[in-house]
């Protein structure tokens, strides 16, 4: 039975002017892969995955988290001195049970998007069985609510990135200028990975030259089709999300610390602890020029965040202090 979706509800944007952002002398992190995590958001996720796979890893961490106020979200971010969070509209078919199990609305987006657009930033989804509908959505998401891109998970729905089912939504984005970020690599829930396979983006990318596309998750277990991908495609970059960094394959910190990987890399947690995160990301003995471009300048070129209004902060070295006058939170260094 389909879980009964929330209470749609309307935002008005809060007056953010007093708010002070306390940020430690550390670069400002744009996380480009989250999803929504409210409380009510995700108990009707754990009803609509009774009977679904719970995974090693999944129980192992505990499952995904959720938060009481989209405030307390707020307060990690802060400790965390991550600046913006991208709130994706994912869409999940149930590969065992063919539903759609995980149907994230644009209202669910819209709440963190509407109250605090210098905080949280929207991507939305796409259903390729619903393609006319998807695709009027996306334009509305991207038209009128200010979105950034489209995500996609593709497993559930047993094809390939490069099905005709797709094609659409690539053209789609290419019409409307946004970005592509499609989970690439295995997946954790009952849906076969093979779908994911990262060299599929390569035949897009050839058909779509003008599509700036994302691949999330690093492409693991495939890791080196992801990276020979961005190796030949100026369209193409390499997701370093949903894995904690002490647990990053050699591979990928090459590439990531390489004069190729540097311009191509984007940083995201996919619901994983962002102070812990980025910790273990100071261990890893990156350059200073690549850790800005990971966390911060590489997201803000692919996405065109620097084409949002301007921030009003003011910014200290000193004491690295952040002053948020209720406008989109691109610092000027």
């Amino acid at each position: 039975m389909r879980a009964a979706p929330p209470k749609r509800a309307t935002h008005q944007p809060q007056d953010s002017s007093a708010r002070v952002l306390k940020m430690p002398a550390a670069v400002p992190a744009i996380d480009c892969m989250y999803y929504v995590a409210t409380q009510e958001f995700m108990q009707q996720w754990d009803r609509a995955k009774q009977g679904e796979l719970e995974c090693r890893m999944e129980r192992s961490i505990g499952g995904l988290p959720r938060y009481p106020s989209v405030e307390e979200m707020l307060r990690l971010m802060d400790e965390a001195s991550v600046e913006r969070v991208f709130i994706c509209q994912a869409k999940m078919w149930s590969y065992w049970r063919k539903w759609m199990y995980m149907d994230t609305r644009l209202e669910d987006v819209l709440q963190y998007t509407e109250r605090y657009p210098n905080r949280f930033v929207g991507l939305a989804g796409y259903n390729p069985f619903r393609i006319k509908e998807s695709l009027a959505e996306i334009e509305t998401a991207v038209t009128r609510h200010g979105f950034r891109g489209v995500y996609v998970h593709i497993y559930g729905f047993d094809i390939p990135l490069n099905d005709a089912k797709m094609y659409p939504l690539y053209a789609k984005c290419v019409e409307l200028g946004v970005p592509v970020s499609m989970q690439v690599g295995h997946v954790l829930e009952a849906m076969p990975s093979d779908c994911g396979r990262p060299i599929y983006l390569d035949r897009v990318a050839c058909d779509f030259p003008d599509l700036k596309i994302l691949g999330a998750h690093t492409g693991w277990p495939w890791v080196e089709e992801l990276i020979s991908v961005c190796y030949k495609w100026d369209n193409v970059y390499f997701g370093v999300d949903a894995w904690m960094p002490r647990y990053l394959s050699p591979p990928i910190l090459q590439f990531v610390n390489s004069r190729l990987g540097r311009d191509r890399c984007i940083w995201g947690t996919n619901g994983l602890p962002w102070k812990e995160n980025l910790e273990q990301l100071e261990t890893l003995g990156l350059k200073e020029e690549v850790k800005r471009k990971l966390l911060r300048e590489n997201a803000i070129q692919l996405f065109g965040l620097d084409k949002l209004p301007k921030a009003k902060t003011a910014w200290t070295e000193a004491d690295a202090t952040l002053v948020d006058e209720g406008e989109p939170l691109i610092a000027e260094r």
